[in-house]
């Protein structure tokens, strides 16, 4: 007899289940049906908020209210539901397209039941928060009395959109940040907007600071005396400095308080000394102003704006930098200043107008400024002449120097020295948008006697870039704001000291220099980027800058009369000889004649004869062959030129090429060639192979390029192909390996461990390449390790790899470099296929990857 099992079902089960199968079918069966009644409820809610929002305007209109926290809350809410809705209705088409069978099934039904699922519990949050919102009877809440007084601010603010929440997030946030803040930025950016705008957040926004105070540079303790109740009392500003200071401390100091140093209210520029007083410009001692900077550690926040990064160093500031304008930002606040008739005017005025304010270097100042001078020009030529005007000479274009260039210059002017602000000026003598190389930068300033060394120079350029006059490019590279170098323009060609000290006419298509009558009285002349295939006229001027014109094939007999020129660059040019009437240039203390590939033929003893000569550069020079004739210095092993080279007293800096073993065994027998050598390039080796170690006595080698290089002659022995002996050049700070088939390793542990003294030359933790800065290696289609153990890099900046397949794995990991950002460059399916010392090291330098197309 079996055993009989009996259970007990609850009497709804089924029907429950029904409802439930029921409800999920639904999210597909009635997908068209709850789209619509989605739709409706979310036309509610925005009916709903439209309603709270006129009231809460109507009621926030008194002084001293603002909207209540449920209020702001509730708002945010509807905006999140309402960019869910957007997302869903992007996709509407797309899902409805993918119901069957009268919209019974579907031919994705995972897809669209979560679709459909969504949309269902999209709809019930959207009725919940409308109820919420129907319910709210108090809008507005009263203000902190004294919190803030507002300040008027302009109609249109543009950009700030992002960065005014950060600013108010560090005020705000009493646990993470410095009691300073600094807002920097170049002259006309926007910061006195910005701060203006986080002053008025307090008169609307909930905080727990009892008073906010906007005081100007100038007023400084005149303006927060007013405000903590001292502005009746005529006897208090008839008091000392100190005395002043230890009633405004008294007063602050059991308060919370918010100091926003900002410029005056009045529109007028106030001047002392000589500087524009509504930016700091050196650091402030707040204490013995009466601000008791001992309190800041309680929440209490000081806002200053400059136009200094230093300053904000030396104010021990958390930084934060106002940029220029994005392109679109800067275009809409530019069409706010021109009338939309003036833009429907002609069907060519909207791309004039979009090239014009591209031309203001997306500076707010200088967008507005055109921007009102063109309101109304509805002629498409006076809108091409405004560009033409704004390109070759912005300085006369309506309101630009009052109103844009003599703001700009006082950042110049507030340069600590005479020759920081000469020094500044150079960097316009290069094209608009160029990416300045540092190195080239501080060749013009050396040359020109304003330093001596390369490591001054650097010091220089950090003190442009900490004023804000000059950007970081990269590692190697400065840029000039558009705006910053017109006013260097202006203040070259105009001012009085400097006046009509500089030509420029880089990067503008010439195909002929300028008539002599042009650059008369300039002492400087730029001619670099353009096409110029001839010079017709020569003016004889201190330095002449022919870089980058690659139609000029030669230079006529007449630039003997640069009697005066000190410094010339004809790199990247194409000329093909240097003509026997140079050598009427006793002066010349700078050659530049890097990458002049075609040059073939420079005669005997004319450079000997530049006895004032300090810098010659001759990388890649005469690179694709040079004429076999009597009297050419530049021949193959090129020791009549090294022989040359050696009467030159003067000369400490030197950049050279080798394209044979002669010419590099020729070269080590001049150890005074071989000390002041920065930059090497190595090309086109024939045989016999030679000791590449003698490379280690190159005491200052900064730069070493190898170029087109077959490892089987180019080797320590005869039998092994690497670049092991690189590790002796202890300072090297770029290296560049191009074209290299048969290499496989560039150093080899094997062959360290072969070489007796190896730890006394580069230490036994193998700490060689401890000065290099960029390493790149292009096409190396065999190689498969640079060095099989991560290595230490304190000043690595770059590495960029192209053409090498095989190199799976980078001689990294997460100590290499610590506290600096390193740029990897490469191809994605390279990126993608390297392997990692460990996660850590992956997360490192992902950060900095740049990546190319396949």
């Amino acid at each position: 007899m079996g055993n009989l099992i009996s259970t007990s079902l609850p009497p709804d089960l089924f029907s429950r289940t029904l409802h439930r199968v029921g409800e999920q079918a639904n999210y597909v069966w009635g997908l068209k049906k709850n789209l619509e009644g989605l739709k409706t409820e979310m036309r509610k809610l925005t009916r709903t908020r439209d309603d709270l929002v006129n009231k809460v305007e109507v009621e926030e209109q008194p002084r001293r209210t603002r909207r209540t926290n449920r209020v702001a809350g509730w708002l945010e809410d509807v905006q999140k539901l309402g960019t869910e809705f957007t997302e869903l209705q992007q996709v509407r088409a797309q899902e409805m397209d993918r119901l069957c069978l009268g919209g019974l099934c579907s031919k994705n039904l995972v897809s669209s039941y979560n679709y459909g699922r969504e949309v269902v519990e999209l709809t019930d949050r959207v009725i919940n928060l409308n109820k919420d919102g129907e319910k709210i009877a108090v809008v507005v809440e009263k203000a902190p009395d004294g919190a803030a007084i507002e300040l008027p601010l302009e109609q249109t603010i543009v950009g700030q959109e992002k960065l005014l929440p950060r600013v108010w997030r560090c005020i705000t946030d009493q646990q993470k940040n410095r009691g300073i803040i600094g807002l920097y930025g170049i002259g006309g950016v926007g910061k006195t907007t910005l701060l203006k705008q986080v002053n008025n957040n307090f008169c609307h926004q909930q905080h727990n600071f009892d008073v906010v105070i906007w005081a100007a540079v100038q007023t400084f303790q005149d303006d927060i005396g007013k405000r903590i109740g001292f502005s009746e009392d005529k006897k208090w500003k008839e008091k000392s400095l100190q005395d002043k200071a230890v009633d405004i401390s008294s007063i602050l100091s059991p308060k919370k308080f918010v100091l926003l140093l900002g410029a005056s209210g009045s529109a007028e520029i106030f001047l002392f000394k000589n500087r524009l007083l509504d930016d700091i410009w050196e650091r402030i001692d707040l204490t013995e102003l009466g601000v008791p900077l001992q309190m800041l550690n309680a929440g209490f926040k000081i806002v200053l704006k400059t136009r200094s990064a230093g300053v904000c160093d030396q104010m021990d500031s958390k930084n934060l930098e106002v940029y220029s304008l994005a392109h679109d930002e800067a275009w809409k606040l530019f069409q706010e200043m021109i009338e939309r008739s003036t833009l429907d005017s002609h069907t060519s005025i909207p791309e004039l107008a979009e090239t014009l304010a591209r031309e203001c270097g997306r500076l707010p100042l200088a967008l507005k400024t055109v921007g009102r001078a063109m309101k109304s020009q509805k002629k498409v030529g006076d809108r091409e002449r405004a560009i033409e005007k704004m390109r070759t000479s912005a300085s006369t274009f309506s309101g630009m120097e009052e109103n844009v260039f003599l703001r700009l210059k006082f950042s110049y002017d507030s340069l600590s020295m005479d020759k920081l602000r000469s020094c500044l000026l150079y960097c316009c003598l290069y094209p608009e948008d160029y990416k300045i190389p540092k190195r080239s930068l501080i060749d013009y300033w050396i040359s020109e006697g304003f330093m001596a060394d390369f490591d001054r120079g650097c010091e220089f350029i950090n003190d442009l870039l900490h004023a804000c006059l000059l950007e970081e490019e990269g590692d190697d590279h400065v840029k000039m704001h558009d705006m910053i170098r017109e006013m260097s323009l202006w203040i070259a060609w105009t001012i009085e000291k400097e006046k009509k000290n500089f030509l420029v006419r880089a990067g503008v298509k010439l195909t002929e220099a300028p008539k002599v009558k042009e650059w008369e009285g300039a002492k400087r002349i730029s001619l670099m980027a353009n096409e110029i295939e001839s010079l017709s006229e020569i003016p004889t001027r201190p330095l002449l800058s022919l870089r980058r014109n690659d139609s000029l094939t030669e230079l006529p007999s007449r630039i003997s009369s640069l009697v005066s020129l000190h410094h010339l660059d004809l790199s990247l040019t194409h000329i093909r000889g240097l003509p026997q009437e140079l050598k009427a240039l006793e002066k010349l203390r700078y050659l530049n004649l890097e990458y002049t590939h075609y040059l073939s033929i420079i005669p005997h003893q004319l450079i000997s004869g530049f006895l004032k000569l300090e810098v010659l550069r001759l990388l890649e020079c005469g690179s694709e062959g040079v004429t076999k004739e009597e009297g050419n210095v530049l021949c193959d092993d090129a020791e009549p030129l090294m022989r040359e080279l050696l009467g030159l007293k003067r000369l400490n800096v030197l950049s050279w090429s080798f394209r044979s073993s002669l010419a590099v065994q020729k070269f080590f027998k001049y150890p005074k060639l071989v000390s002041i050598t920065q930059c090497v390039g190595v090309s086109q080796y024939e045989n016999p192979p030679f000791n590449v170690l003698h490379l280690v006595y190159m005491e200052n080698l900064q730069e070493l390029d190898l170029l087109f290089i077959n490892l089987e002659e180019m080797k320590i022995d005869s039998t092994e192909e690497d670049l092991t002996w690189l590790v002796f050049v202890q300072n090297l700070k770029e290296l560049e390996i191009i074209v290299c088939t048969e290499m496989e390793e560039i150093i080899c542990v094997d062959k360290l461990r072969d070489v007796s003294d190896i730890s006394e030359i580069i230490g036994s933790e193998h700490n060689f390449f401890t000065q290099l800065e960029s390493l790149g290696i292009l096409y190396g289609p065999d190689l498969k390790s640079i060095y099989p153990n991560p290595l230490h890099f304190p000043k690595l900046k770059k590495i960029g790899v192209y053409g090498c397949p095989k190199l799976k794995k980078l001689p990294i990991n997460s100590s290499s470099v610590k506290e600096r950002r390193v740029v990897i460059e490469g191809l994605k399916e390279w990126w993608e296929e390297l392997q990692w010392e460990d996660q850590a090291t992956q997360n490192a330098f992902s950060s900095g990857v740049i990546l190319g197309g396949d």
